[in-house]
């Protein structure tokens, strides 16, 4: 969501600021600004358009200078114009004295504004945020930090903040509670971010502070003070100089890109792995996994449906009870506890709020046995799971996620691998068979891509229309919901994924020649089951559009549209079948002219409730 980057710097920064938002537009944004310290004063751009706008706008007004910070926000308090971008200053635009950008959301800031405003300050935004940079002036009596550390302790909420005063042009100070927020050491300056993308290339140490941290960051050194008041040293990390460098390549699309980038995800998140082992989740799993009982996982979106995929997977093969709870839901109700549950919490950015809300509420009634699957390595998710698989997608650029998406489906078939190999309730041949479908499922991918023209002609008849339904049965029903999730995204049409049994308890009534249905129909067992859903649109005048497995003798007829995938692919059919679904959503965006990489209203990394 809303992204933050802030330098203190020997040179001119402006340019590293607006370079560091246009690494931070991936995770989606309605409104960006800038402040930089220029001539003694505070001045600022902002736009509610892209940040290619900002840039255009600083060099008109011809900013410039060696302390700043800079802001991309998804709206929450407040429409998104301009008087809501960040970042805010206070007390005035004319004489400010403080600027600050927020990530997060201040729960307690109604009664902070009315505190501020007997005090005589003028509120200029309908956002929560800004009460932060009159909160802080307040406070103000020479030393940037010591106000900012009296700030947080009225604060409530979550909130990743970077201040800067006009008064104290060679400091940068940073606080965070519940949000991630970033220390970035370079050699002619130090940084604050919210992500490691915004980081310079020049930047290749890292520090990630922790919830109730202040940081003091200046030219030369940076300060760190824990919620006790401590001064504490933070761990000091590499940072791998490419990973903020995103190519475009030859695709028009990061979706479509990293579509196309999935066998070589897989075949990465793979590599290494010659055998199961618990040891591939952490040095201390054999021990966590083999006193389970039961499995919960947690997850938000697109990882939700990779984790129904999950509970099909671990129950079949590990013969092991699984639940799986919408993340937000499950850190707000009462739970049964058991301290022999495997808590699995899915993220592709591993800085989900709801997701680690769900961790927090799963330890804090006795649930300790906690595995992250991220792709994310220096996550907050993973410092604070005591187990982890990191997933090798590559940075996902796109806010749909695909590649991530398929090789958390990965991750999770291991997890049920390693579960039944504690369990004793798999054999040596089994296991084999299960690990050469993986060490092909990269080729397998790739046969998949090569139907993407009859996917494109597809597209043609179905972007115009506004409704669809997707149906699968078994565990290629969360892949139903996953491609009408993938269609709502960033086509804007409406759609919804069904268990096919279900069509004759209601959505039938939806059925007819103007309402396309899409079916994932794999040759498995319940094949002739869902051939009978399929008469059922059929006789009811519905146009189907089937992605079929070779030899499972759907054909093409009148009112029925069939593409044939190359095999059937057992257990890990439903990641080949993921594929056609990202595909139809991408071309039928295309078509309609949406914003691909940025569909409106959305953001990659939710990091609010």
């Amino acid at each position: 969501m809303c992204g933050i980057i802030g330098a203190v710097s020997h040179n001119d920064i402006a340019e590293d600021l607006l370079v560091g938002l246009e690494r931070l537009e991936y995770r989606g944004y309605d409104s960006c600004g800038v402040v930089l310290l220029q001539r003694g004063n505070l001045s600022r751009a902002r736009t509610v358009k892209r940040v290619a706008q900002l840039r255009l706008e600083v060099a008109e007004l011809q900013l410039g200078g060696r302390l700043g910070i800079a802001h991309t926000r998804w709206a929450t308090h407040g429409a998104p114009v301009t008087a809501n971008a960040h970042p805010h200053m206070s007390p005035g635009d004319d004489d400010a004295r403080i600027s600050i950008a927020h990530n997060g959301i201040i729960e307690n800031h109604d009664q902070l504004r009315s505190i501020l405003k007997k005090k005589g300050y003028v509120f200029k935004s309908e956002t929560d945020s800004e009460i932060i940079a009159h909160l802080v002036d307040s406070l103000y009596d020479g030393d940037l930090t010591d106000a900012v550390s009296q700030a947080v302790t009225e604060l409530r909420g979550s909130f990743a903040i970077a201040v800067v005063c006009r008064e104290e042009p060679h400091r940068l100070v940073g606080a965070k509670h519940g949000m991630p927020l970033i220390i970035g050491i370079g050699a002619d300056g130090n940084y604050l971010a919210s992500d490691v993308a915004a980081m310079p290339v020049g930047v290749r140490q890292v520090v990630y502070l922790e919830d109730g941290d202040v940081a003091d960051v200046q030219l030369r050194e940076h300060l760190v003070t824990s919620a006790d008041g401590r001064r504490v040293g933070r761990d000091v990390r590499p940072v791998d100089g490419n990973s903020a460098a995103v190519v475009l390549g030859p695709h028009r699309y990061y979706m479509e890109k990293e579509i196309f980038e999935q066998p070589r995800a897989v075949s990465d998140t793979l590599q290494g792995i010659d055998g199961i082992t618990p040891e591939l989740f952490g040095d201390h799993a054999w021990r966590a996994m083999k006193q389970v009982s039961s499995v919960l996982v947690v997850a938000c979106g697109g990882s939700y449906h990779a984790a129904l995929t999950a509970k099909y997977w671990i129950e079949s093969i590990a013969r092991l009870p699984v639940h799986v709870e919408v993340a937000s839901e499950f850190r707000y109700r009462d739970w049964c506890a058991d301290d022999n549950t495997l808590v699995v919490a899915v993220s592709q950015s591993g800085e989900t709020a709801d997701v680690l809300g769900a961790i927090h509420r799963a330890k804090s009634i006795g649930m300790t046995h906690v595995l992250a699957i991220c792709n994310v390595a220096t996550s907050t998710l993973v410092r604070e799971a005591s187990m982890s698989f990191i997933t090798r997608a590559g940075i996902e650029i796109g806010v749909a996620s695909t590649k991530a998406f398929t090789t958390q489906l990965v991750a999770l078939f291991l997890l049920a691998l390693t579960l039944a190999q504690i369990r004793g309730v798999i054999d040596d041949e089994a296991e084999g068979r299960h690990l050469t479908s993986l060490r092909h499922l990269p080729d397998a991918m790739n046969k998949v891509l090569e139907l993407e023209p009859k996917i494109v002609e597809w597209s043609k008849h179905l972007a115009s229309r506004e409704n669809m339904l997707f149906l699968g049965r078994g565990v290629h029903f969360p892949i139903a919901l996953e491609g009408a999730l993938k269609m709502k995204e960033i086509a804007y049409i409406h759609a919804e994924g069904y268990a096919a049994g279900e069509l004759k308890h209601g959505p039938l009534a939806l059925v007819s020649k103007e309402m396309p249905v899409i079916a994932v129909a794999p040759n498995d067992f319940l094949l002739e089951k869902l051939k009978s859903n399929m008469h059922e649109v059929s006789a009811r005048s519905g146009r189907l559009f089937v992605f079929a497995d070779h030899g499972c003798g759907v054909v093409r007829s009148d009112g029925v549209d069939v593409i044939q995938l190359h095999e059937n692919y057992g257990p890990l059919s439903p990641i080949l079948h993921t594929i056609p679904m990202q595909l139809l959503a991408l071309h039928c965006a295309q078509a309609r002219g949406t914003d691909v990489d940025k569909p409106r209203n959305l953001a990659k990394s939710v990091t609010v409730e």
